[in-house]
């Protein structure tokens, strides 16, 4: 059975809600719901005196009902009385100011006491609900660094400093890691290192970088306290927290994926995109590479608009489903919105739910009960793994240096180049798996990099490694660049990945802002060239004009049994190059379905969507115009 559900805040409202609230889930479909994810404050509401009494009732209901819980540790909003009896753990931002309560995520996450606090509260859920028939699930706090990312306080830079204890050793490591030479920053003693708080000019980007890593070990030591304590009272129930792999660029992802027991993602569409759709199968792309290619779960997303946006726009008339079994089809075994209920105060009270503030009578309460009835006839999908023609390489770290200041041009962006690989990849029906660059790469006859700016020598080799086996890479520009300290190696660029590509990249030429320059097939591109001198590739195509006319824009490198293609600057469309290069792969995206209907198999089930106007023909199967097709090819 596929979990279909969501964030139930029964606290909202009053008790003899409830019971209508159960039965309407039951009327849905609903099987599993989040609970408890903000109430800290209603379960505590003074230092070591609970009130959960509340709860009970609340769990029991569900459980009378069929319903089972995930079940929220409430950090992620740290009560009143918390906040005034410990006034050192509010946030402090880049410039120095202490930042107010009243929101949520408004903690220091290095102090001890918030530390202390939201340990105490997860072992006393745990020890009385750990044994609950109706727990199915521990979600530990909610988004982590959904707001408070970073935090610029003193004790965060005492924390800072111990960190870096760990990662170099002694001050000369750290001195030659952040190359302190530059601009006469040589370190002393360790008090001497300070946060990368706000400054008159740019700040050394090692440092900048460090202090990244810093924050997302700092909330992942967080994450792992109250798991540790969720685990030793309740062992055998799974752990897990919700990612926004959208929205959130300053955790490592990675890292995490491995700490939890179900890897869960927040999704949820920006909507004034014309190719939503695609963005969106992107993350759960990269959700499931998260995990392993093992199913995982959706844990949030709307049914219509939310309230953040600059302009919320509402979904149209079947989007909710599309957006829903979209997920399904790469690998969600769970269809979660936030939230069930809508709410009549506070800020998101203008964020949609499956039960809409207009009631039972809506067109969207109509098509979550539409919903509930489908996923409850896809349950033979639970459990399978979807089927991957292509890799393409994701890495935060390398995301996190890229966008640091001073960089040669303000156009280089990390999502910006995956985002347009991707896209072609979706439009040509080809399925992505989002690996880390270290992961094993040998089932894959196509590997994308579109964006490693940050390249560690275990990275080059493990591309280097894939290539001289036998597969085919495509580069993008200004990726090889630096290690993993922000240092430009010895040597021409691109770094570590120059005998690779069998070039070398003598000058960076970005473009001035709307600058175009023509290709050797009468193609243009924009933003970036390059001055790139041959030592062993090909040149496939050429620039005509701008600031490199007559060198190479686009090359390819016969490299052991295999082949690296680079691609030098940013091409209007990829889907001539790229053709060519499934073509040297033996990939054969199928030619004869529009770019508007999205194909994706989790074997035995082939997931037809029709984004476009027109129906479709997927396998001898008419897709309707909006519509969500399924066909068991078993």
């Amino acid at each position: 059975m596929l979990a279909y559900g969501g964030d139930y805040t029964p606290e909202q409202w009053p008790e003899e809600v409830w019971a209508q609230d159960v039965e309407l889930m039951r009327a849905a479909g609903v099987n599993l719901v989040s609970v408890g994810m903000f109430s800290w404050a209603l379960v505590e509401p003074a230092e070591g005196r609970h009130t959960f009494e509340w709860l009970d009732r609340v769990l029991d209901l569900l459980h009378g009902a069929g319903i089972r819980v995930d079940l929220g540790t409430p950090t992620a909003v740290p009560p009143p009385w918390f906040i005034r009896r410990h006034p050192g753990t509010r946030l402090v931002d880049r410039a120095g100011h202490v930042l107010g309560q009243g929101g949520r995520q408004s903690f220091c996450p290095s102090s001890p006491d918030y530390a202390r606090a939201s340990r105490a509260i997860a072992e006393q859920l745990a020890r009385r609900y750990g044994g609950h028939p109706a727990l199915a699930l521990w979600h530990v706090h909610n988004e982590y660094a959904g707001v408070n990312a970073h935090c610029y306080c003193d004790t965060c830079a005492a924390a800072f400093r111990g960190w870096l204890r760990d990662r170099h050793g002694d001050l000369p490591a750290l001195n030659a890691a952040w190359g302190t030479a530059f601009w006469g920053q040589r370190y002393g003693d360790w008090e001497e290192i300070d946060l990368p708080r706000l400054a008159p000019t740019a700040v050394n980007p090692a440092q900048q970088l460090d202090f990244l890593r810093f924050c997302s070990d700092t909330h992942l030591a967080n994450y792992r306290r109250e798991r540790d304590a969720l685990k030793q009272h309740s062992p055998g129930v799974p752990v897990t927290t919700n990612f926004m792999i959208a929205n959130c660029k300053w955790l490592d992802y990675w890292k995490w994926a491995r700490e939890v027991d179900v890897v869960a993602n927040d999704h949820y569409l920006t909507a004034e995109r014309d190719d939503r759709h695609v963005e969106l199968a992107m993350c759960a792309d990269l959700t499931r590479g998260l995990a392993g290619g093992a199913p995982w779960l959706l844990m949030e997303h709307s049914t219509g608009a939310v309230n953040w946006q600059p302009r919320n726009i509402a979904k149209r008339p079947g989007e909710l489903a599309r957006n829903s079994l979209a997920h399904v089809a790469r690998g969600a075994d769970g269809v979660l919105f936030f939230q069930w209920r809508a709410s009549r105060s506070g800020a998101e009270k203008f964020h949609s739910a499956m039960l809409p503030q207009g009631g039972t009578g809506t067109r969207i309460w109509r098509e979550v009960t539409e919903l509930g009835e489908r996923l409850a006839g896809l349950g033979t999908v639970r459990g399978t793994r979807v089927a991957a023609d292509v890799a393409v390489v994701w890495d935060w770290e390398s995301w996190w240096a890229l966008e640091l200041e001073w960089r040669p041009s303000v156009d280089l962006a990390f999502r910006e180049r995956v985002e347009a690989y991707y896209g072609r990849l979706w439009r040509d029906h080809l399925t992505v798996d989002f690996v880390h660059p270290s992961a094993d790469l040998e089932r894959y006859p196509l590997v994308v990099v579109p964006s490693l700016y940050l390249t560690t020598p275990a990275a080059a080799a493990n591309l280097d490694r894939y290539v001289s086996g036998g597969g085919t890479l495509v580069v993008s520009y200004f990726s090889g660049i630096v290690d993993t300290n922000d240092t430009v190696p010895d040597g021409p660029y691109p770094g570590a990945l120059r005998d690779l590509l069998g070039l070398t990249v003598e000058e960076f030429l970005p473009l001035r802002a709307g600058e175009r320059v023509t290709l050797s097939d009468g193609s243009t591109a924009d933003v970036w060239a390059e001055h790139v001198v041959l030592a062993g590739a090909e040149t496939v195509l050429s620039y005509v004009d701008g600031p490199a006319p007559g060198g190479p824009a686009v090359t390819r490198h016969r490299h052991g049994r295999g082949v690296a293609w680079y691609v030098s600057t940013r091409p209007a469309d990829l889907g001539p190059l790229l053709w060519q290069v499934y073509d040297g792969a033996g990939l054969r995206p199928p030619p004869d379905l529009p770019d508007t209907v999205e194909v994706v198999r989790r074997p035995p089930f082939l997931f037809a969507i029709n984004h476009g106007g027109t129906p479709a023909d997927v396998r001898g199967v008419t897709v309707e115009p909006g519509a969500v097709t399924v066909i068991d090819e078993s």
